[in-house]
C-alpha cells in the first residue's frame, strides 16, 4: 500500500503537525524491527503494549514520519509527523481507502468453523481466473485485515477475506471496511459460546458480514434455522447446505470424494461430508461472481488443505492424519465421523481438549465420547483436562498426563499399519506428539 500525503489525510482524517505535501507515495509500516527506509510508522496500542513508546526507534530504522494519538509527542528528526485520535481507526481508514482505489471483487468469509478452508478453496478456485489476493495465513481480525488489504497490487483482480470473532461488533468492523460483493457464512456452531452465551448470539454475530455487502451483492449461508432467524433479508440470499436435493454425492474414501450438484460433476482430493458443504458455498460463489462450472471444478479438485488440516503423513509404519488446527464440537464429530466411516482399520483416534465452551464445556467433551459409540475403533486416546471426560463405553479408551507418554503408548502398543486422527485446539500442541513419533 502506497498513498501520497494528501491521500493519507484525506483518508485518515489526520491533522498534519510537520512537513509538507511532496509528490512521493509512502508505504507504512507497524513493526518497527521491519520498517524500511521511507516508510511512515503507525504505532498500535494493545493492552499490554504501546507502540508510540517506540517512535524513536522507528525513526532511527529509517522511518521518514510517524502517526500519533498525542500532539505533544513531537521527535525532531521526523519529517513527517500526522496527529489522529485513535491510530488503529486510521489504519483501517487508510487500509479501506486503498481497498477502494485497487477495487478487487471481494469476497469475505466467516463460520465457527471451516472459514478457513472456505478461504483456501475459494483462493484456488479464482486465482485461476485473475490475480487473486487472500487473508494470510489466519490473520482474520482488524489488524490482520489491514495487512491483507495493504497487500493488494493495482493489477489484483479478486480479494478473499477471512473474518473472525470472539464477540458482538468484531465481524460488524470488519465488514464495513471490507464491504464485500459477496458474504459467506460458512456455518454457526458452538465454537465461541463461552463468550456468547447461546448458538442465537452466535449466530447473530455471524450475520454482522451482510451489514455492509454491497447493494448488488449476495449473502452465501449455510441453511441454518438460527441464520434464517436473524437473517433481517436486506440482501439476496443464498442458502446452502447437505440436505439440497441438487446435491447428490457420488463417492466417499478417506482422502476424496466425488458429487454433482446442479448438474455438474465435482471432486475434492480431502474428506469428508463437511469438505463438501465447504465446496457447495465456494461453487455458489464462483457462479454469482460469473465464473464457470469448469474453472470451479477445477480449482477445487487443485484444492489442498493448509498444515494441521486432514494433513495425512506417514511416520514410522503409521498413516496419521493431522486435523489439530481447531476444535469445537461440530468439527470433531464432523472429523470422527470422516476418519471412523471411510478408513480401514486399524484405526485409532487420539483427542485433546476443546476451548473456549463456556460453563458446559465438560459436558461437551462427555458427548464427543458418546459419538464415538456410533462407530467402530481400536483405540481412543486423550490427553488434556477436558479430554480427559471423553469416555466412550464400547471403545477402548486411555487417558494420558502428557503428550509424551502418548506418542509411546502409540509407537509401543499400536500395529504399525495403523490410521491415526489427531484432533484438538490449536492450543493442545498436537504437532508435538507427531515430534514425538519421529524421533
Amino acid at each position: 500500500m502506497k498513498l501520497s500525503l494528501g491521500e493519507i489525510i484525506k483518508a485518515s482524517g489526520a491533522e498534519l503537525l510537520k512537513g509538507v505535501d511532496v509528490p512521493v507515495l509512502f508505504a507504512f509500516s507497524t513493526d518497527t524491527r521491519t520498517i524500511k527506509q521511507g516508510e511512515l510508522y503507525i504505532p498500535l496500542k494493545g493492552e499490554t503494549f504501546d507502540g508510540e513508546n517506540f517512535i524513536q526507534n522507528a525513526l532511527n530504522a529509517g522511518a521518514e514520519g510517524y502517526f500519533t494519538s498525542d500532539k505533544n509527542k513531537i521527535v525532531d528528526n521526523a519529517k513527517i509527523i500526522l496527529y489522529v485520535k485513535d491510530t488503529k481507526d486510521a489504519y483501517l481508514r487508510l487500509a479501506h481507502f486503498y481497498k477502494n482505489k485497487i477495487n478487487p471483487y471481494t469476497i469475505a468469509v466467516t463460520g465457527s468453523s471451516g472459514k478457513t478452508t472456505v478461504k483456501e478453496m475459494l483462493y484456488s478456485v479464482f486465482k485461476n481466473t485473475g490475480e487473486t489476493v487472500k487473508s494470510i495465513l489466519n490473520h482474520n481480525n482488524e489488524i490482520g485485515l489491514c495487512q491483507t488489504l495493504s497487500s493488494l497490487e493495482p493489477s489484483t483482480r479478486y480479494l478473499i477475506v477471512e473474518m473472525g470473532m470472539r464477540g458482538f461488533g468484531e465481524i460488524d468492523l470488519l465488514s464495513k471496511y471490507t464491504e464485500p460483493d459477496i458474504g459467506i457464512i460458512v456455518n454457526t456452531g458452538s465454537a465461541h459460546i463461552g463468550r456468547l452465551g447461546s448458538l442465537l448470539n452466535i449466530a447473530k454475530a455471524k450475520f454482522e458480514i451482510a451489514h455492509y455487502i454491497k447493494q448488488n451483492g449476495i449473502l452465501i449461508a449455510h441453511n441454518n434455522p438460527l441464520i434464517r432467524q436473524v437473517n433481517d433479508n436486506k440482501h439476496n440470499t443464498i442458502y446452502f447446505g447437505l440436505n439440497d436435493e441438487n446435491l447428490k454425492i457420488l463417492e466417499m474414501t478417506a482422502f476424496s470424494c466425488k458429487f454433482n450438484y446442479k448438474g455438474y460433476e465435482y471432486k475434492l482430493n480431502v474428506a469428508g461430508e463437511h469438505n463438501i458443504q465447504n465446496a457447495l458455498a465456494v461453487i455458489e460463489a464462483g457462479l454469482f461472481a460469473g465464473l464457470g462450472e469448469d474453472i470451479i471444478a477445477k480449482g477445487l479438485e487443485e484444492f489442498s488443505p493448509i498444515e494441521k488440516r486432514w494433513d495425512v503423513q506417514e511416520i514410522k509404519g503409521f498413516k496419521i492424519i493431522n486435523d489439530s488446527y481447531n476444535s469445537n464440537p461440530e468439527s470433531v464429530k464432523a472429523a470422527i465421523n470422516t476418519f471412523l466411516s471411510y478408513t480401514p482399520s486399524p484405526k485409532s483416534i487420539v483427542l485433546g481438549d476443546m476451548g473456549e465452551l463456556g460453563l458446559n464445556e465438560e459436558e461437551y467433551h462427555t458427548k464427543t465420547g458418546e459419538f464415538i459409540d456410533n462407530y467402530e475403533c481400536d483405540y481412543v486416546l486423550t490427553t488434556g483436562e477436558l479430554a480427559k471426560f471423553i469416555k466412550p463405553s464400547k471403545v477402548k479408551t486411555l487417558h494420558f498426563d502428557t503428550k509424551k507418554e502418548l506418542a509411546e503408548f502409540i509407537k509401543n502398543n499400536l500395529p504399525k499399519n495403523s490410521n491415526i486422527l489427531l484432533k484438538a485446539s490449536r492450543f493442545m500442541k498436537f504437532e508435538e506428539i507427531i515430534e514425538e513419533l519421529n524421533k
